[in-house]
C-alpha cells in the first residue's frame, strides 16, 4: 500500500482534485471488508437538468440536432461566457476531463446542463399546482426531480424526522426500467448488479440520516433479481438495526419464467430502526382471506337449519333456491319458496350463475333458517354471504349473522371495519375484546393482488393511460398500517413514487382513523422508454413542453393524486368504482386532504445569501414548519412576517414586534431570522418561546448543502 500512497501523492502535486478522488477511492478500498458485500462503486451518476437556465460556468452536454434519434454528445463542457449573435444566444465552451481541452461555440438552444454527483447543490423549489380539500391539516407533498438531489434538499426540511420510508426502487430486470449515468442499464451489462447496488447506496445512505433514529422504519421491495444482494447492503448500511424480510403474494396465478417455476411472490425488506416495530393486529396477513375474517371475527353461522324441524316438509316456506356467482362467491339473488310438491328441477338458473338449495349431507331436502324476504333483506345489508364449497358434493354454504350478533354490532361490542368487495360486513370485536396477533412474514391476501387492485384500479383514476407494475394500493396501505395504526400525525417518505400508491394509502388510513398523516412523494418526470424516439422524432427534447407533458410525474402521479383527493379524473368526471377492502364507499368521493406539487431547482449560493431566489427557497422552509397553513413566499415588506407554524425575520430592528406576533401565535414552530450577525441572532433567539426553533438564514441552508451529502 506505501507505493499506492506514494503514486497518489505525487498525483495530488500535478492535480490536487485528481490526488483527492484517488485517495478517497483508495480509503474505500482498503476500509472495505473482505467478507461480505464487496462491489464496484462506479462512476456516480451524471444528471441532466431540462429547462434549467444555461449560466456561466455551468456544466453542459451538448444536445444531438432536432429531429435525431441518436445520441448526443457525451462529453462534458463548461461555460466560459454567454453572448448575443443577433438575436441567438451562443455560448463559448470549453471541454472538460481532457489535457489539451477543445473549444467551440454552441447556440445555447443546444445544451443542457448536467449536475455531477459530486457537485454540490442548493435546491429549491417551484409549485406546480395543489389541491385544497382538507381544510387545516398538512399538506402532502409531490416533488419532480432527481431524488438523489430532493434527498439532500430533505436533509435540511426532515433530518431525523421521517417516521417511515416506503420505496419501490428500479428491479434491475435488464428491461429498460432504469438508467445510470442517462444510460438505460442493460441485461447484457456486465455490471449491472453493481451498478445498481452503487445507486442504491448512494440513496439509502441519505435516508438513513432522513429517519427518526429513535423510533422509525424502512421497507423496501424487490423481487428475485436483486433480493440477496439488496439484503447485505441494507444489513451494511443500517449496522445495528433489525432486519426482516415479508414475503408478499402479487399475482397467484404466477408469471411464467419459461421452464421454471410461476412466480407469484416479491419481498419486500424491513428495516426497524431504534425502537421501531410492527403493531399486533387482528389480521395476521396469512391465511386465506375466508379464514382471516374468522381471525377477525368468528360469528357468521350456516343459514342451513339444523337439527329438530330442519326437513323441507317442517317448514315448506323456507325452501327456496339461492343463486350466487361461484367466481365472485357472491349472492346474486334469492328465489321465492317453492311448494311442498313442486320439485326443485322445474327452476332454472341463469347463464353463469350456480343454485344452491338446502340440502342435507345425506342428499335429503332440508330447509334455510330465514325465510327469502328476510334473506334478501340480510343480503342487502351486507349481512349474508357465501361461505366454503365443498367439491365432494357440489355444493356451497351459506352464512349469516343471527340477531343476538346484530345487536352487538349496534351496542358497539362488534366493531364494522367497512364491507368487502361483495358488499358483506367486515367486521372486528372492539378492541378491549379483540384478539390481537403480530402479523406473520408471508402475506396472502385476494386484496393484495397486483393486477386487480394496481392496474386494474388505477385505470379508475387515469382512464386511458398504463403505467407498468403498481403496487396494489391495499398492499400498499396495509404494509402502512402496521407501522403507523399508532401514529396519526405520521410522514411518510417514498423517493421512488412511480404512480403515487402510497400517497393513495395514506389518504386511505387517514379517512378511517381520523389521521392527518403526509405523505411526500418523489419522482422524476422521465419519459417512458419506447415513447422517447417517437418524441424525438417530432424534433422533441426534453424540457419541451410538449415533451414533459408525457413524464411519469406530470403524465401520471399527479393526475392520480388529483383524482384520489377530488374523486374527479382529468377529464372532469366523476371517478368509477368503489373502494372495497377495510371500508366500502365511492372512489368518486376523494378524500379531504391537500396536496402540493413542486419541481426542484438549482440555486447558487450568492443569490440564496442575496435573497434574489427566497420565492424558491422558500417552499422549503414552510415544508420544514410542517407543510401546513399559509407559507410566506416573499420577503414581507414590513420586514417580518408571521403565519401558523412559521415566522420570517428580515429586519432584524423589528425584533420586539415580531417576537411579540410569536409568542401570540401558539401553533408556530420555527422562526426564520435573517442574519449575518450571530450575536444579533443569539440576542433575538433569548426573546423566543422555549417552544420555538429559532433557525438562522441562511447560515443554515448553506452549511447543510455545502457538505457532499452521501457522496
Amino acid at each position: 500500500m506505501s507505493r499506492l500512497t506514494d503514486l497518489i501523492a505525487r498525483a495530488r502535486a500535478k492535480d490536487a482534485a485528481l490526488g483527492e478522488e484517488l485517495e478517497k477511492e483508495f480509503k474505500a478500498l482498503s476500509s472495505r471488508r473482505s467478507f461480505g458485500l464487496n462491489f464496484e462503486r462506479h462512476k456516480p451518476e451524471n444528471v441532466e437538468l431540462p429547462g434549467r437556465p444555461i449560466r456561466k460556468g455551468d456544466k453542459v452536454n451538448i444536445l444531438p440536432q432536432r429531429g435525431s434519434t441518436k445520441k448526443g454528445d457525451q462529453n462534458l463542457w463548461k461555460v466560459l461566457k454567454i453572448s448575443k449573435v443577433g438575436d441567438v444566444r451562443v455560448a463559448e465552451l470549453s471541454q472538460l476531463g481532457v489535457d489539451e481541452p477543445d473549444v467551440r461555440e454552441v447556440q445555447v438552444d443546444n445544451l443542457v446542463v448536467v449536475a455531477e454527483f459530486r457537485d454540490y447543490i442548493y435546491p429549491g423549489l417551484i409549485s406546480t399546482g395543489k389541491v385544497e380539500r382538507g381544510g387545516d391539516k398538512p399538506y402532502h407533498t409531490v416533488i419532480n426531480g432527481e431524488n438523489f438531489h430532493v434527498l439532500e434538499a430533505l436533509t435540511y426540511t426532515h433530518r431525523g424526522k421521517i417516521d417511515l420510508i416506503y420505496i419501490d426502487p428500479p428491479y434491475n430486470t435488464g428491461a429498460k426500467d432504469w438508467k445510470y449515468n442517462n444510460n438505460y442499464v442493460e441485461s447484457e451489462d456486465l455490471y449491472r448488479h453493481s451498478k445498481w447496488l452503487a445507486f442504491m447506496e448512494r440513496r439509502l445512505k441519505i435516508a438513513k440520516d432522513l429517519l427518526n433514529p429513535n423510533d422509525s422504519a424502512l421497507i423496501v421491495t424487490i423481487d428475485e433479481k436483486e433480493v440477496h444482494r439488496l439484503g447485505l447492503l441494507l444489513e451494511q448500511i443500517f449496522q445495528g438495526c433489525r432486519t426482516q424480510m415479508v414475503t408478499t403474494v402479487t399475482n397467484q396465478r404466477g408469471v411464467a419464467r419459461g421452464q421454471e417455476f410461476a412466480r407469484v411472490d416479491e419481498y419486500a425488506f424491513i428495516v426497524f430502526v431504534g425502537e421501531g416495530k410492527v403493531n399486533e393486529n387482528s389480521d395476521d396477513y396469512l391465511t386465506s382471506d375466508e379464514t382471516a375474517s374468522k381471525q377477525r371475527i368468528d360469528i357468521w353461522n350456516r343459514l342451513m337449519r339444523r337439527g329438530t324441524d330442519s326437513l323441507r316438509q317442517d317448514s315448506p316456506r323456507q325452501f327456496y333456491p339461492i343463486f350466487i356467482d361461484p367466481e365472485r362467491k357472491a349472492i346474486i339473488d334469492v328465489g321465492d319458496p317453492l311448494d311442498v310438491n313442486t320439485s326443485r328441477d322445474t327452476v332454472e338458473c341463469p347463464k353463469g350463475l350456480k343454485i344452491v338449495w338446502p340440502l342435507r349431507t345425506n342428499g335429503d331436502e332440508g330447509r334455510w333458517t330465514l325465510g327469502a324476504e328476510k334473506l334478501r333483506l340480510y343480503a342487502k345489508r351486507g349481512m349474508a354471504k357465501v361461505g366454503s364449497y365443498n367439491k365432494k358434493r357440489d355444493s356451497w354454504s351459506i352464512s349469516y349473522l343471527i340477531s343476538k350478533d346484530i345487536k352487538r354490532i349496534d351496542n358497539g361490542e362488534i366493531k364494522v371495519l367497512g364491507k368487502d368487495e361483495n358488499g358483506v360486513l367486515l367486521l372486528e370485536l372492539s378492541d378491549s375484546i379483540s384478539r390481537k396477533r403480530l402479523p406473520r412474514t408471508v402475506w396472502f391476501r385476494d386484496s393484495h393482488n397486483a393486477g386487480t387492485y394496481g392496474s386494474a384500479l388505477l385505470k379508475n383514476f387515469l382512464p386511458g393511460k398504463k403505467f407498468p407494475f403498481p403496487k396494489s394500493l391495499y398492499l400498499v396501505e396495509d404494509m402502512l398500517r402496521v407501522f403507523l395504526e399508532d401514529k396519526k400525525n405520521a410522514t411518510v417518505l417514498d423517493f421512488f413514487a412511480g404512480s403515487g400508491t402510497t400517497a393513495h394509502a395514506v389518504f386511505r388510513l387517514n379517512r378511517q382513523d381520523g389521521g392527518r398523516r403526509k405523505a411526500i412523494l418523489v419522482t422524476n418526470n422521465e419519459v417512458a422508454a419506447e415513447e422517447q424516439s417517437t418524441l424525438k422524432k417530432k424534433h422533441l427534447r426534453p424540457g419541451d413542453r410538449d415533451w414533459e407533458q408525457w413524464g411519469i410525474c406530470e403524465y401520471i402521479t399527479k393526475p392520480r393524486i388529483q383524482a384520489a383527493i377530488t374523486g374527479k379524473t382529468s377529464q372532469e368526471s366523476s371517478v368509477k368504482g368503489d373502494y372495497k377492502f377495510r371500508d366500502e364507499f365511492p372512489m368518486a368521493d376523494g378524500f379531504e386532504e391537500n396536496a402540493e406539487f413542486f419541481t426542484l431547482t438549482y440555486e447558487t449560493p450568492v443569490a440564496v445569501q442575496h435573497n434574489v431566489s427566497f420565492k424558491r427557497i422558500a417552499p422549503l422552509l414552510w415544508i420544514r414548519a410542517g407543510s401546513q397553513g399559509k407559507r410566506i413566499d416573499k420577503i414581507p415588506e414590513k420586514g417580518w412576517e408571521v403565519v401558523e407554524t412559521f415566522g420570517i425575520l428580515e429586519n432584524l430592528d423589528q425584533s420586539i414586534k415580531f417576537c411579540r406576533a410569536v409568542k401570540a401565535q401558539k401553533s408556530l414552530r420555527i422562526a426564520y431570522i435573517v442574519t449575518d450577525d450571530d450575536r444579533r441572532f443569539q440576542a433575538v433567539t433569548r426573546q423566543l418561546p422555549d417552544s420555538v426553533e429559532p433557525v438562522r438564514l441562511y447560515e443554515s441552508y448553506l452549511s447543510n448543502f455545502r457538505f457532499s451529502m452521501g457522496r
